[in-house]
């Protein structure tokens, strides 16, 4: 027993250590310890992005504060189908750690993209699907990559009775409108006007009713707030968006 212990936990200290170290080494300062809901890691978590955030990315999984939102959403019991084995599962986009945990969850799980490989290339504007097949369709900070009007449209067609999007966007909830501009079509005009280079719309508040309009009812928001930011490293009022078929 002594063994197995000392097996398990001396390898998780020592990367721990090694890489708190490389932190401080790069002038980067942790703001606090954190513990990833994805893959059981608790210590200092690295920054990412474009801005960089602090106390962002685990460094044992490589999930983002997107990732440990949707999962405290899935883990709230508040989607009973997300916990059922023959619920059909079409995931644009597929985070490489989401993808992991829902391959081994769901009978049927198909990642989608149309530049990069998944099991199968879709256009989320105009799919090559049959209506009705998807219980739960996922899109991560998909939607403002597309045309969001035909994408919910063929989304809510694809769905079955009852079925589910669950998505996140880059939004500001004190903007009422969505800012977009068809005339920036650069990368960077995009980066600064959207925050990335093949964005083309920075939501505001009135995402709700786009993403609606195509054939879709708003459910649920869960929003990272509390104690929950602090402990799992989450952005605050950041948000998983339950929409479901009309």
């Amino acid at each position: 027993m002594i063994k197995w212990t000392l097996k398990r936990i001396v390898p998780t200290k020592i990367k721990r250590m090694w890489h708190t170290r490389n932190l401080v080494k790069a002038g980067i300062q942790p703001i606090k310890e954190r513990e990833c809901n994805l893959c059981g890691f608790e210590g200092y978590f690295s920054v990412v992005g474009r801005p960089l955030r602090l106390d962002a990315l685990c460094p044992n999984c490589g999930s983002m504060e997107r990732h440990r939102l949707m999962m405290l959403a899935l883990q709230g019991g508040e989607l009973p189908q997300m916990n059922d084995s023959k619920t059909a599962v079409l995931h644009f986009a597929a985070e490489p750690i989401l993808e992991r945990i829902f391959r081994e969850r769901f009978d049927t799980y198909v990642t989608a993209d149309f530049f990069v490989d998944a099991d199968v290339k879709l256009n989320m504007e105009a799919m090559d699907v049959a209506d009705e097949q998807y219980d739960v369709i996922i899109a991560n900070h998909v939607l403002e990559h597309v045309d969001d009007h035909k994408a919910s449209t063929e989304i809510a067609r694809v769905l079955t009775k009852g079925g589910v999007l669950l998505c996140q966007v880059p939004i500001v909830e004190g903007w009422a409108t969505t800012y977009e501009d068809p005339s920036i079509t650069t990368d960077e005009g995009r980066w600064l006007h959207f925050g990335q280079g093949d964005h083309v719309r920075f939501y505001g508040a009135d995402f709700r009713e786009r993403i609606s309009a195509g054939g879709l009812r708003l459910v649920h928001e869960f929003t990272a707030e509390g104690t929950d930011v602090l402990r799992y490293g989450l952005l605050r009022g950041e948000k998983t968006f339950v929409f479901q078929k009309v």
